[in-house]
């Protein structure tokens, strides 16, 4: 008998538009032989799907259903394909675990952690794996001075909202004049923001999942953007930037990044597919965190679907993997 599947997408954050995109690619994927799928828009206004032929039916929120046709559908498991709130920072995650409804994503706990910059980097900081770049955590209500921030954190530096993604309000900064407007920025984005110090470096990217307790590593990514840094604009334009899958980069470094990876995804107990982006600072051999991303993103053209394709795997295979490993 097949599974419901309930593919939430949409949110609240201006990752909206690209958390559509995804749940393009993981609708199509999906292996429509073993699970009935239904997608749900989740926004601020309402939480509704829509039927083949056009009828808006809203979720009834008590139980997380659908009525069609007069007949109550209810839900095995649910694909999160939300970037940003309330799907990748702990928000959905906790109502799923009241209801007893199995998730693709990390727990509420771990999702809550890794969505807020700052409070991760002091987490791996503390496990002593990997390397943390200075940065100061600002938020909105409580007042700050540029040389306080300057004397904690180099330039040149990035800003970013601290709870965001996609690198929407983000700046490189690096004279002291751009520092305050690229708060304002950041700050209208978020009520917390990150100065975090640049690190000069090749950028790297490892995705992993586990399934029976076994982890499948896929093939590093190099990001190389002709920009400043990889912007949301060099994310999402073709050609700004360019994404080597698999990485052309010595393979003590790769495995270097794989164990890093692995260690850190067990220690801030993670589930589901997640993407961990790295720095090496060539001249000291030294490899830097830059962030963990629980909702990577899934259209055609984002790094995860690269580099599932680049291990030898389907889309429909991985998808398959990520809801059986939910039921566990």
């Amino acid at each position: 008998m097949k599974k419901n599947i309930a593919l939430v997408a949409g949110g609240y954050s201006g990752e909206y538009g690209i958390s559509m995109q995804s749940a393009v690619t993981i609708e199509k994927h999906i292996d429509k032989e073993r699970y009935d799928v239904y997608k749900i828009e989740i926004t601020r206004a309402a939480w509704q799907h829509i039927t083949d032929k056009g009828e808006v039916v809203q979720v009834d929120r008590n139980d997380f259903s659908l009525t069609l046709n007069g007949r109550k559908v209810t839900f095995d498991a649910v694909f999160i394909g939300i970037h940003g709130t309330p799907g990748e920072d702990g928000r959905l995650q906790g109502y799923f675990d009241m209801l007893g409804i199995p998730y693709t994503s990390c727990g509420s706990v771990t999702s809550a952690l890794t969505f807020n910059k700052s409070y991760c980097n002091k987490v791996v900081a503390a496990l002593g794996v990997v390397n943390i770049s200075p940065s100061v955590h600002l938020f909105r209500n409580q007042p700050y001075a540029i040389a306080d921030i300057l004397r904690q954190v180099e330039l040149p530096c990035f800003v970013k909202p601290n709870e965001g993604g996609s690198s929407v309000g983000m700046s490189r900064v690096t004279t002291v004049d751009d520092l305050e407007p690229a708060l304002e920025k950041a700050f209208r984005e978020d009520s917390q923001v990150l100065v975090e110090q640049f690190v000069p470096g090749r950028e790297f990217s490892c995705g992993l999942f586990k399934t029976q307790g076994i982890f499948t590593v896929l093939p590093i990514t190099e990001i190389i953007s002709t920009r400043d840094f990889f912007d949301y604009e060099a994310k999402y334009t073709p050609g700004l930037a360019q994404e080597v899958t698999p990485a052309e980069a010595a393979e003590s470094l790769q495995q270097r990044i794989r164990q890093t990876a692995c260690s850190l995804y067990n220690a801030l107990n993670c589930r589901g597919i997640t993407r961990i982006d790295f720095i090496w600072k060539e001249e000291t051999d030294e490899l830097f965190f830059l962030e963990i991303n629980t909702m990577p993103g899934q259209s055609d053209g984002s790094i995860v679907p690269k580099q599932v394709r680049a291990a030898g795997m389907t889309l429909k295979d991985f998808y398959g993997s990520l809801l059986e490993a939910c039921f566990e």
